[in-house]
């Protein structure tokens, strides 16, 4: 069988599942609470700080880099001064804290001291045995953190390795295809999965102009037609671009094999499932509006 052909999508399935456990904390009041205390209380402030600790005492330049569909201007104004509210090593204790707290809250008690719970940790903790460090800061600064101990923790540890691995992969596939941070995401939600355009206005600092500009240009290069949808050209190329993500995100679910992933996948979705029918996520997060 070929590279091309064989099938990774079982690969993106189980970490959809588990991304959607990592990204709870990102909207829940437990981490504005905690690194509150810190003395961090802008929102925005709170996402650069939470997820860019790992990486320590970095810029603004690293930060977008990093995180890549951030306009520069918002990052530069909360970073690098947030190191001076809270250290790096602060933040990532708070940030464990709010994780602790978040799922217990969305999952409960039970769920947690399960062992399908203890099950799920151990396979995505060899799931990101599989994972390389090459050009991927994010997946890198991360693995450099302790695994914590608690069962619940570990798997949002790992989930969170696993989500790091891909972006960073995925985000060389979106410069190889010459797209920009916001036409990435422009793109992103013209397939109908992607944030809508209200939430990262708000999140990413663009403006409407910013938004325009970007959709212009997409149309110009015929991505998107004038009804701001995917033309059968710009809807080969997002197909393409999860393809090559899925490539170079291979390695984690060849590690653990055919079974291993769809047993993960399965423990993983039924987790999703419960985070998102606690709340976990804002209702109009997804969608063209």
């Amino acid at each position: 069988m070929t590279t091309a052909a064989i099938d990774r999508r079982p690969g993106r399935r189980c970490h959809n599942a588990l991304n959607s456990l990592h990204s709870t904390h990102y909207f829940s009041p437990d981490l504005g609470r905690e690194l509150g205390a810190l003395g961090i209380t802008d929102p925005r402030a709170v996402n650069f700080a939470a997820r860019a600790a790992a990486l320590g005492r970095v810029g603004a330049g690293t930060v977008t880099a990093t995180f890549y569909n951030y306009r520069y201007a918002l990052v530069a104004r909360h970073v690098p001064a947030v190191w001076e509210t809270a250290s790096p090593e602060e933040v990532l204790a708070a940030r464990v804290r709010a994780v602790d707290a978040t799922l217990r809250r969305l999952l409960g008690e039970d769920v947690l001291a399960a062992a399908e719970m203890a099950e799920a940790a151990g396979l995505a903790l060899r799931a990101a045995e599989g994972c390389t460090r090459g050009a991927r800061p994010l997946y890198s600064a991360h693995a450099d953190l302790p695994v914590p101990e608690a069962p619940h923790l570990a798997y949002w540890h790992a989930a969170t390795l696993l989500r790091e691995h891909r972006g960073d992969g995925h985000l060389a596939v979106l410069a190889a295809a010459d797209l920009d941070g916001l036409e990435a995401v422009v793109t992103h939600t013209a397939t109908g999965r992607g944030m809508a355009p209200r939430w990262v206005l708000t999140t990413r600092g663009w403006t409407e102009e910013d938004w325009d500009a970007a959709v212009g240009r997409l149309r110009g290069r015929g991505l998107l037609d004038d009804a701001g949808e995917l033309t059968e050209r710009g809807g080969a190329l997002r197909a393409e671009i999860e393809h090559e993500t899925d490539r170079l995100d291979a390695g984690p679910y060849e590690h653990l094999g055919p079974a291993g992933v769809e047993r993960l996948t399965e423990l993983g979705a039924a987790f999703a499932r419960a985070v998102v029918g606690a709340g976990a996520f804002p209702a109009d997060l997804i969608g063209k509006g």
